[in-house]
């Protein structure tokens, strides 16, 4: 049902080689009509859309990776909607009568990673250490807005099963100098933290937090790491292709709010590189967990594969992290998408013919079913659309380009009916071929089209078990 499925026209992908990284063509209630890098992109309405036309006729999203500029912006009147807000900024929004703040709930996790094929993070005892070596409740206190927790695990509780098995390690320096020690590092050694400098929902204070991991891994583990801010779309790059050595700081936000998204993405069998060589006993669990419907039935499965990631420290777990967007107050329709897709089409702002958006970072393309951005996912929404949907503002899943998609008994055929009269923004009709053509090129490597943006199409290898052809 999210964006990373989402459908364009056969004849435009072979067109573009497999690769519209600039210009989606979709069914959605706004098409693109320009995209200035560096600066802004520009929606119009579709008025052939098929559902409920868009309330506003243009749409124009912009950027800044500063929280006070967002602010500055929207209480000047440049901007109709920011998202993240900085967290000591929540209570100024609120006293302001000429603005709304909207809450998001906490359907996301920010850890730190590392890869299991670079010394000394080989060493299961080393990501121990790590792991009871940093006050995960400092950072949550110092950096996180109000509605934020610290994780106990790596998915959260709020999602069936997310909270089952043991929960994360308490912070213990003394012990985490103990493993270190055994690890034969007992005056610490060198490495690097490596991020983005995006604010997210799950990381709302990035270049504080890393200055702080930094400062607790020299004072608890005697631990030197250099800070390393990279770009977006090359760290996201390097992360997913196990280019990080030493650690980094990452996160995710729910596409859809089942353990499959969380722990399949980041530790099953069609996970990218980002933390190394993969587990095969949390691999299993979570095989098994995946193909079950019932969730009292999966318990035991994600049971065993949080203690399993616990015990292998995967990555550290540190913040479920409450956020927020804010508004003009005279904007209708407003909303905080729990998945942070809010939906452009349903606001009307005032008596404006355009609405626009400032959030925290430009996409890094728009061809998004090679992304995993949020930045670049919700700027795809408002132009592509899958076979089923999410409520607006909301987790529930409605028809979309298909009016049903039905399953055989043991769930492994999947019937969809598709919605007739549905055009795509060249004027062309959507038909089977534009499903199949869209899904068959991300899923099959040997595929003439399967090229996208870095040619991982990371979200259909980790949710279907691996690609199709694909070089091992």
């Amino acid at each position: 049902a999210f964006s990373a499925f989402a459908i364009q026209p056969s004849e435009y992908l072979e067109e573009t080689g497999g690769a519209p990284l600039d210009k989606p063509i979709g069914t959605g209630p706004y098409m693109l009509e320009r995209w200035d890098r560096g600066d802004s992109i520009t929606y119009k309405r579709f008025d052939d859309y098929w559902g409920d036309k868009a309330k506003t006729e243009t749409l124009v999203f912009r950027w800044s990776a500063e929280a006070a500029q967002r602010l500055l912006e929207l209480q000047s009147g440049t901007v109709d909607g920011i998202d993240n807000p900085a967290p000591d900024d929540f209570e100024t929004i609120q006293n302001d009568s000429n603005l709304q703040l909207k809450q998001r709930p906490a359907l996301n996790i920010f850890y730190l990673g590392m890869n299991n094929t670079s010394k000394p993070f080989d060493d299961e005892k080393v990501r121990q250490a790590i792991a009871m070596g940093i006050d995960r409740e400092r950072i949550v206190k110092n950096f996180y807005p109000a509605g934020s927790e610290v994780a106990t695990h790596f998915t959260p509780c709020s999602i069936p099963n997310a909270c089952v098995g043991e929960s994360w390690y308490e912070f213990n320096p003394e012990k985490a100098k103990q493993l270190l020690a055994d690890a034969g590092y007992p005056d610490g050694f060198a490495t690097e933290i490596a991020y983005r400098d995006v604010v997210r929902s799950y990381l709302p204070e990035p270049g504080l937090v890393a200055q702080d991991i930094q400062a607790q891994l020299k004072e608890n583990l005697n631990i030197d790491a250099k800070i390393n801010m990279m770009e977006s779309g090359a760290f996201i790059a390097a992360a997913d292709a196990g280019e990080l050595k030493g650690l980094h700081m990452l996160g995710w936000g729910a596409d859809y709010p089942d353990m499959t998204n969380f722990l399949d993405f980041h530790f099953g069998a069609g996970a990218s590189k980002q933390f190394g060589d993969k587990f095969p006993d949390i691999v299993e669990a979570l095989k098994k967990g995946a193909a079950l419907a019932d969730d009292e039935a999966r318990k035991p499965f994600y049971e065993h594969a949080n203690t399993l990631i616990k015990q292998h420290v995967t990555m550290v777990p540190i913040a479920h992290g409450g956020s927020a967007v804010a508004y003009k107050a005279d904007v209708k329709g407003t909303h905080a998408s729990p998945l942070g897709n809010e939906n452009f089409s349903v606001m009307e702002p005032g008596d404006r013919d355009t609405f626009v958006w400032m959030q925290n970072a430009e996409p890094i393309s728009l061809f998004c079913a090679d992304e995993t951005d949020g930045e670049s996912l919700r700027a795809c929404e408002q132009v592509t659309e899958s076979l089923l949907a999410y409520e607006i503002g909301g987790t529930a899943v409605i028809p979309s380009l298909a009016t049903s998609c039905d399953p055989n008994d043991d769930l492994t055929v999947w019937t969809c009916h598709l919605r007739e009269g549905v055009k795509f923004h060249d004027g062309s009709d959507l038909d089977a071929n534009d499903i199949v053509t869209s899904w068959a090129l991300q899923w099959d490597a040997k595929n003439p089209l399967h090229k996208g943006n870095t040619g991982a199409f990371t979200y259909f290898s980790a949710l279907w078990g691996g690609l199709l052809n694909a070089e091992q």
